[in-house]
């Protein structure tokens, strides 16, 4: 197949796009962008993986052209995560990456926000078809709330709470400290009460999705929180996760007192709450993924084999192996092999 020219109509068809990749399954550009052919290529084990909705042409040859100084890219075809999603995933083969990692992360950021699609670069990546594991941050990942957050607003302290949590978030306080701070804040609500934050809890978009397919894969899958076991519990036996960490907050005759109980878990719990699991389970750390929003996550995201930051602070996209910005959470079996 050779297109010597693209017309307009199909350079932004996100539909004829789709219909391209469902009769080749490798098209490359010509220099120019203008122009498509269908090399005889096999897949590399580095891709730029390119996903959201409604994918055209124009999307791949923007991003390919942005990337084009520092990445020599070449074939592409249809992402294998496509057929689980709602959304549109491709996967260009690359040959050679010709800049630091910084620099190449910058580019790739960059093309996202121009593009309002999802890029990364992947490298070495767990196997989907293999039993690996999935730590989980909780709040702001696995829901759309921070629970010290909702559990404050009960106090009448939401907005200093909240302020506090957004500090320690971007990496600018000590987890521990900070959280004995906001937890202290909580003396004197009713337990309770936070029964009505646990029952209208809002999962985030894609998590179901996610963790069908991971199941169906054999993979082991758990939440590891700076939260509090009140709702990583109920989480766990809600979604049927193999496991949940969190802090305990002290009560009395129904009353939180202020305190959490026993150790904090904080970034440091949470990267050995990764390596636990795995040897528990017999699961190569080659197989591990760790995904959260907050500087608390990098540790964990560090020594698992790939780090993907959702709709993560600066601190935490500029670290992660890849990021998830603009889709659900489903969007990280897009990350694997």
């Amino acid at each position: 197949m050779d297109i010597q020219t693209l017309s307009t109509e199909q350079f932004t068809s996100a539909a004829y796009l789709q219909t391209l990749l469902s009769e080749y399954q490798n098209l490359s550009w010509d220099q120019s962008y203008t122009g498509l052919h269908s090399p005889a290529s096999g897949t590399s084990a580095r891709q730029l993986i390119i996903s959201g909705q409604q994918l055209t042409l124009e999307h791949l040859a923007l991003v390919a052209q942005q990337l084009s100084s520092l990445l020599s890219l070449g074939s592409f075809s249809r992402h294998v995560s496509q057929q689980w999603l709602d959304a549109d995933v491709v996967a260009f083969n690359v040959e050679s990456v010709n800049g630091e990692a910084q620099a190449v992360h910058d580019l790739l950021d960059a093309a996202a926000t121009a593009t309002h699609c999802e890029v990364a670069l992947r490298e070495n990546a767990p196997l989907l078809a293999q039993p690996g594991l999935l730590v989980m941050d909780m709040d702001s990942t696995v829901i759309q709330i921070e629970c010290i957050d909702e559990i404050a607003k009960l106090a009448g302290l939401g907005e200093q709470v909240a302020a506090v949590t957004e500090k320690a978030m971007r990496g600018e306080l000590d987890f521990a400290e900070s959280l004995r701070s906001r937890v202290s804040c909580l003396q004197g609500v009713e337990v309770s009460q936070l029964k009505q934050i646990r029952d209208s809890i809002p999962l985030m978009p894609g998590l179901q999705r996610l963790l069908k397919v991971l199941k169906a894969h054999g993979w082991k899958i758990a939440i590891a929180s700076g939260g509090f076991t009140y709702f990583a519990g109920y989480l766990q036996q809600r979604l049927g996760l193999d496991a949940a960490r969190a802090n305990v907050l002290e009560e009395h005759n129904g009353i939180l007192t202020g305190q959490v109980l026993g150790n904090i878990v904080d970034a440091q719990v949470k990267a050995q709450t990764v390596e636990e699991l795995a040897t528990e389970w017999g699961i190569p750390m080659s197989q591990t993924v760790a995904m959260g929003d907050g500087a608390n996550d990098l540790k964990m995201m560090g020594v698992a084999a790939l780090g993907v930051a959702f709709e993560a602070k600066p601190v935490v996209n500029a670290q992660a192996d890849v990021a998830i910005r603009y889709s659900g959470l489903d969007t990280m079996l897009t990350y694997l092999r």
